[in-house]
């Protein structure tokens, strides 16, 4: 069987390296050694994804060297705040498939502009990975400017439970993948106040157009936008009760600090690092992003979440596009 390594334990490498283990022999990379220890001992990530089970066949190491040792495919399950360092860890041969979706933070790059490996992608589309370590099934876009690669590796993922398709449209599917998690705030902070599902309904629609219009910008595709990696991870996103981005509005709208939703939550949010990157670049591209704009100032504190509200519903009348 053809050898993937998984490199990063939390929730979606635990969860992808589980749903792949039946059809290759995976290596699962957790950089802690008492981490590994742990997952190897109980077979679960007890804070991650405490209620399944590991399959037996799973491989688990703290060495990074015995992860990628003879791996057709590496998959990068770090954050985006730590793509960057490791890509340099990895020889520039290495074919990699990074996971995480956002900007990273003060420099506004997209996940590719971090990395230096030759053949690279992203995967993406909506996926819970709570429900992806079940075996549910879920359907996600491979991403590459090299569409040798993009078919290749999409291939290699693809089955059982997982449909995996491909694009060579790698800027559309990580802006889509990244500006979703914004979105997602904002529709928590609308359930949180409870303004109902049509409000939740039009703001996925609007938001939905702020992506495609920074994506176009940024060079995206236009049909990237109502793809996979686009409308459907901005719905999921948006309105399942697993979204962190989501629970992160909600608890905004109901008057708790950021800081202590992000101490409670025990997970990356990357909407709210996101955010501000965004909003920077929105406004270096002259792309109009009002719901975005509300998002980062009730982030910073300059915008209580009602009265974001407000200012959103107080604009003017305009064509709709």
């Amino acid at each position: 069987m053809p050898r993937i390594a998984v490199l990063g334990a939390g929730a979606w490498g635990t969860a992808i390296a589980a749903a792949l283990s039946s059809r290759h022999e995976v290596r699962l990379w957790a950089r802690d050694p008492a981490q590994a220890e742990r997952l190897s001992g109980a077979r679960r990530n007890e804070r991650y994804l405490p209620d399944i089970d590991l399959p037996d066949s799973l491989g688990i190491t703290p060495r990074l060297d015995k992860a990628i040792e003879d791996a057709v495919l590496i998959l990068g399950a770090t954050p985006v705040a730590g793509l960057r360092e490791l890509s340099r860890q990895l020889p520039a041969e290495a074919p990699l498939v990074w996971l995480c979706k956002g900007f990273e933070r003060g420099s506004g790059l997209l996940p590719h502009q971090l990395v230096g490996q030759k053949r690279c992608g992203a995967l993406s589309g909506p996926s819970f990975a709570a429900e992806v370590a079940r075996g549910l099934p879920c359907a996600l876009t491979l991403a590459s400017a090299d569409a040798g690669f993009a078919r290749e590796a999409a291939a290699l993922l693809h089955g059982g439970r997982m449909r995996v398709y491909y694009s060579t449209d790698l800027v559309g599917v990580e802006t889509g993948g990244a500006v979703k998690n914004v979105m997602a705030i904002a529709a928590g902070i609308s359930d949180g106040l409870g303004l109902g599902q049509n409000a939740r309904a039009a703001l996925i629609t609007r938001g939905l157009a702020e992506i495609a219009r920074l994506g176009a910008a940024l060079g995206g595709l236009p049909e990237t936008f109502f793809g996979l990696a686009g409308a459907g991870d901005l719905i999921l996103t948006c309105t399942g009760e697993l979204s962190r981005n989501r629970r992160v509005g909600l608890e905004l709208a109901r008057g708790v600090p950021l800081q202590r939703i992000l101490d409670d939550l025990g997970h990356v949010a990357e909407g709210v690092h996101s955010a501000d990157e965004v909003l920077r670049l929105a406004r270096e591209k002259r792309v109009e992003m009002p719901v975005c704009e509300a998002v980062a100032a009730v982030l910073g504190g300059r915008l209580a979440p009602g009265a974001a509200v407000e200012r959103l519903l107080s604009r003017d009348p305009k064509e709709e596009r």
